[in-house]
Order: structure tokens, then sequence, then C-alpha cells
């Protein structure tokens, strides 16, 4: 039995019983591909299926709003494949009659389909003989064959893509594709791979040269930005201040508090102390309370948070601030960390978004 047959046996055995393995339904398959991107399938799922109960099709999608989306998002991160979700539900509607497509062809055209994306749609739903290529076919690939070749550089892409095209099994390429992944996320981890109860270890060049920490090879090109990050909790006759985020930064079109951003971490005393602090505050700030700092980690920057609770009135107002009454504040989506802290300020019991 080659290594592809012993990876689908092992699956049959071993899978999840999870429910976008159940359909061909391509927006069913896409709703789960996309929620799942750099999510683990236990975060992912309750995502899943609010989104499905909620819009049962892709018209029901693209009838929602941009704020709909990204409140039903709160929490899973990565903001941008919410709003590219909607362009593309919109697109399925405008473009191809409201019939999500499901060859690769079609599916490469539309916003925030990859290749990755394109080829696990196209198999899952038509069986469209198409290698797919995640983090856990990578892993899965380089150990086993011991490949060295970083997986994140031209050649390492298309030398991995060649060799995925190559076990790939062209009969049932779904079934081949589901068995990949699976046995990458659930048996050849990133970290403590279950070698010893490996179907394949005997092949697996990594486990033979005791090199399964060592690969897959991944070129270090990030570059953490260090940012610091001062809201002001305004509140005023159960109203509080709020900021819809706009432009090109990070969560765009989610919403938070007025924002003053430092180059360096500065006491609070002196935040208050800042020019533009004034211009939006006037010239005496009177701090009520200062909540610690917090630390939230992105995947291009590291974020030091700290809230400051002003009294300071009248506010000179920017375009995308704007007062809310304090009950209706849920109704908004927000960044995690802006939730939880509103959450546990307001003592709201809605948090069970976070619970997972």
């Amino acid at each position: 039995m080659n290594f592809a047959d012993e990876l689908v046996q092992w699956y049959h055995q071993n899978k999840r019983d999870l429910p976008w393995r159940h359909t061909t339904d391509p927006y069913v398959i896409w709703l789960s591909e996309i929620i799942l991107q750099q999510t683990r399938v236990e975060q992912g799922l309750p995502y899943f299926n609010r989104f499905l109960d909620n819009y049962p099709t892709v018209n029901h999608f693209a009838s929602a709003s941009e704020d709909d989306i990204l409140k039903l998002w709160q929490g899973l991160g990565y903001y941008s494949r919410g709003r590219n979700m909607l362009k593309t539900a919109q697109l399925v509607q405008q473009q191809h009659g409201g019939i999500f497509p499901y060859s690769y062809d079609e599916l490469i055209k539309l916003k925030g389909i990859g290749d990755y994306t394109a080829s696990a749609i196209s198999s899952f739903a038509a069986n469209e003989a198409r290698a797919v290529l995640d983090g856990n076919v990578f892993r899965v690939l380089a150990r086993y064959f011991g490949v060295d070749e970083p997986i994140n550089s031209p050649n390492g892409k298309k030398q991995f893509q060649q060799l995925a095209n190559e076990v790939l099994n062209r009969n049932e390429p779904a079934l081949h594709n589901q068995a990949m992944m699976e046995f990458g996320a659930m048996l050849c981890k990133p970290k403590n791979p279950a070698c010893g109860i490996c179907p394949v270890r005997t092949g697996c060049v990594a486990f033979k040269t005791n090199a399964t920490t060592h690969l897959p090879v991944k070129l270090k090109t990030v570059k953490v930005r260090e940012r610091f990050f001062n809201y002001f909790l305004i509140i005023n006759d159960g109203k509080i201040l709020m900021n819809k985020r706009t432009g090109n930064d990070i969560w765009t079109g989610l919403y938070d508090l007025p924002l003053i951003e430092t180059d360096t971490l500065l006491p609070a005393h002196e935040v208050i102390a800042l020019p533009e602090t004034a211009q939006y505050f006037g010239p005496e700030v009177k701090i009520n309370e200062v909540f610690g700092l917090q630390k939230h980690i992105l995947t291009h920057q590291r974020l030091t948070i700290r809230f400051i609770q002003i009294q300071n009135l009248p506010v000179f107002m920017e375009p995308d601030w704007f007062f809310i009454e304090v009950e209706e504040v849920e109704k908004l989506a927000f960044p995690k960390i802006i939730f939880i802290f509103l959450t546990n300020f307001f003592k709201f019991e809605n948090n069970s978004l976070f619970s997972n």
C-alpha cells in the first residue's frame, strides 16, 4: 500500500465528524474553508454554525450589511476575511445568478479566494483533480519526503505543489485531500506529532532521521511592529463615545474607542498632557480611572493597550466618532480586546463568543 492509500485508510478510521464533510454544496464548503483559515476547528465550528444559520444561502449572505457580518465574525480575527466574504457573495449573486461556482477556473476569480481555497472547493464539491496545499499538507509532505526547501519561498511553493500533484489520487481527489489535511491536523501536528502510532512512519524521512522538529522549514520574513494604543473611555448621560475604524489600518470596519497612538509607552499622565489629547478633550483633562496595560498579539503587530476613563466635555469630535446609548453597545462589532474590556466594564452578559 502506498503513502497516499495509507493515509486514506487512516482517514476512514479516524476522521472527525464535521458538518461540511456531509455536503458537496460549494457555498457551504466555502464558508468552512474561509472560516477555518488560520483557525482551529474547535474555535471555528461555532462560527461556521452561526453563519450557516443566519445565511443559509449565498444570496442571504450577499444581502447582509458589513456591520452584520463583522458582528457575527467578532472574535475570530483576520477581519478582512469577513469583508472579503461579503464581496464574494455579492459577486456570486451579480455574476453567477446566486449559484456558487464549483470549478477551479471560476472560483479563482472571486475575491478572497486563492489557489488553496479554489482547489479545496473544486475538489470537495466537484471531485476536481486539484491537490490542496495548506499548512497541514505542507507539513506532511515536508516530513515524509524530507523536503527542506522553505515552504514560503518561490522555489519551495513550486516544489511542494509539484510533489502534491504527484501523490494526488486523481480518481478520488476529494477523499485524498481530506485525508492529507486531517492527517496533518490530528497526527502529524506541528508540535509533538504522534509518530509512535503513525501508519507511514517506516517510510517517513523525518522520522528515520529524527528531523520532525526541523521540518517543514519556513523563512522568517515577518517583522513585528510595536504599537502603543491609549484608548479614552468617555461616558455621559448613559451614552459612550465610540469610533468606527476606517482606512487601511487593522480592524477596518469595526468599532473601538477614541484613540491616541504613541511611539513609546508613556505614563497616563503624560498621555493626557499631549497636544493631541488637548486637541480633542481640551487642556484640562481630568482622569477618573486608568486601567492596567494589556498586550494584544497580531500576525505582524504587537499592541500594548491602555484604557483611560476621563470626564471631559465637550469633545471636539472626529468624523468617525459618535455617542451611543450604553445598552446599544453590544450590537456593534468590536476587536476582541475592546469587546472584552467593555463587557467587563459594563458587566454585559453576552460574551459567549470568547468562551471557547
